[in-house]
């Protein structure tokens, strides 16, 4: 199939550190990592940017109740964020902090944009802000909760906010916006979220709010005593800021604009709406995509520290391991979609899919070629029409479907391909019956392992962007270079050949997957 080799830029959202990392970030962050690993097995070059979005009245006030500096509790929670993405193994490329100086210089370039493009003035806000949703809503989006409590959309409570402001004007992008989204339908995905953003911004639009003067947490205005830019100028622009904005040389100019954006769906508002706006007004190229993945959902239900149902990713990843984790998420949550998971899912899942098909898959086909062979390959053997059925159905899954359906975020789709090429595998082992054919036709039996071998080291690459460490440690075992491990090595005619005449000989293999078992407890509702 033909490939897209340009440069591939893709980030997470940049996340609000006011407490630990949960599972949902772990599963945004997992996904992006796949899509960014994928894009790099495709030839491609790839940025992955993530980061933490530290400024704004939340971790103002938690750090004035702690009596610490914001920058100590921003310092701490960050680093909460970098232990997690060390543990799941997420191949970012920077990790860019609002706190950063970089990004305040980057934050005032666009502002000064902005206001070169006349789309700044100063007014006073009165209105509806959520402290927890760094938001400001209207009126008419609001509802009452117990007590009284005005709530936002988001079920957050809301207070009354009268201070000074600079304002954007964003009422004068309604039509422009519009029309990004008829000309590019593709630009905010999955559908779904396209139409509720349609609708959002065909009721019309309102200026926005874009500094605060009752607290100095934040990037200074340019020119504006007192003011700090309100979170979402200065979180936005963290995409900007990553690839080393304002400088428009180097990894800004190579990578902008983005590929994807990846968000969960509750702040698609502010990725498809405001974002854009902001951009036009700044003269800079447009975002390719946004597209607002679902919720993760503890046994069906929401997470909430109320609930006591909040988990930890890392515990997870320490229970189960971090490739079981990866797999799990991907495999079984239909991307776009909200998913659920549970303890009994995770162990499932992992058992039939890695321990029961493909590791031991990979087990016994290394085990018979080390035990019976004495680990020797050799290419010039006799292939027979099952032989090269099954690669066709390897080939297909590995370097097509799969490959189809990542490129269009459909994990789970694309990893049901890959695992109908594993089931054809297992079939083939059990209908060859090469432990019989030892002894009736040892001939026989050496190209249903030599034909075993490849089809094993193509699985092995196809599914390396979701269980890299795993697929890594399978592929080393089976003497594969560590540059022959991308797509483009699925399309060499000659290296199983190539491998088999360096000598390189297989030896006794180490499982990929032991099984899982499910936590004393873990199981109970």
């Amino acid at each position: 199939m033909s490939e897209n080799k340009a440069p591939f830029y893709i980030t997470t959202a940049i996340s609000y550190p006011n407490g630990r990392p949960h599972i949902g970030h772990a599963y945004e962050a997992i996904a992006t990592d796949v899509m960014a690993r994928f894009q790099r097995a495709r030839g491609r070059d790839v940025r992955m940017v993530t980061g933490t979005d530290e400024h704004g009245l939340k971790m103002f006030q938690t750090a004035r109740d702690q009596g610490r500096a914001t920058i100590d509790l921003a310092d701490e929670m960050s680093g909460y964020f970098r232990e997690m993405y060390a543990k799941l193994n997420i191949s970012y490329d920077n990790f860019m902090r609002t706190s950063d100086a970089a990004h305040h210089a980057a934050s005032q370039a666009i502002w000064r944009a902005m206001a070169a493009n006349g789309d700044l003035y100063l007014d006073r806000y009165e209105g509806w802000y959520s402290v927890r949703d760094e938001a400001f809503y209207d009126e008419s989006e609001l509802a009452e909760g117990e007590g009284g409590i005005r709530l936002s959309p988001q079920g957050t409570p809301v207070e009354w906010t009268v201070e000074e402001s600079w304002f954007f004007r964003l009422s004068a992008y309604q039509d422009r916006l519009l029309a990004l989204y008829r000309d590019q339908p593709d630009f905010i995905r999955p559908e779904s979220r396209r139409n509720e953003v349609l609708r959002f911004v065909e009721g019309g639009l309102k200026d926005l709010s874009v500094s605060r003067t009752s607290f100095d947490w934040g990037v200074p205005v340019p020119g504006s005593p007192g003011h700090v830019m309100y979170v979402w100028v200065d979180a936005l622009t963290t995409y900007l800021s990553g690839l080393g904005y304002p400088d428009t040389d180097g990894d800004f100019g190579k990578f902008w604009p983005a590929n994807i954006h990846m968000i969960g769906k509750d702040i698609v508002r502010f990725h498809t709406v405001y974002w854009p706006a902001f951009l036009m007004s700044a003269g800079l190229p447009l975002p390719r995509q946004v597209f607002g993945h679902g919720f993760l959902l503890n046994r069906g239900e929401k997470m909430s520290k109320s609930l006591g149902n909040v988990v930890d990713p890392m515990a997870l990843a320490e229970q189960f391991g971090v490739d079981p984790l990866r797999y799990y998420l991907l495999r079984e949550v239909s991307f776009g979609q909200d998913g659920t998971y549970s303890a009994e899912a995770i162990v499932r899942t992992a058992n039939a899919d890695l321990a029961n098909s493909f590791g031991n898959l990979a087990q016994r086909s290394l085990s018979m070629i080390f035990k019976n062979l004495d680990g020797i390959l050799s290419s010039d053997y006799a292939s027979h029409e099952d032989d090269r059925a099954l690669m066709a159905i390897v080939h297909d899954a590995c370097r097509n479907l799969l490959p189809r359906e990542f490129e269009q975020l459909a994990f789970s789709v694309g990893i049901e391909e890959w695992l109908r090429a594993v089931f054809a595998c297992n079939q083939y082992v059990d209908t060859q019956a090469p432990w019989a054919l030892r002894k009736n036709d040892p001939e026989r039996m050496r190209a249903v392992l030599m034909t075993l071998f490849q089809a094993v080291r193509a699985l092995a690459i196809a599914i390396r962007p979701v269980v890299p460490a795993a697929a890594d440690k399978l592929l080393d075992q089976m003497g594969i270079a560590a540059t022959a491990r991308d797509f483009d090595a699925l399309d060499d005619a000659d290296w199983f050949a190539a491998l088999a005449a360096s000598g390189f000989a297989v030896g006794q293999p180490v499982p990929l997957f032991p099984r899982l078992e499910l936590p004393e407890g873990a199981g109970e509702a």
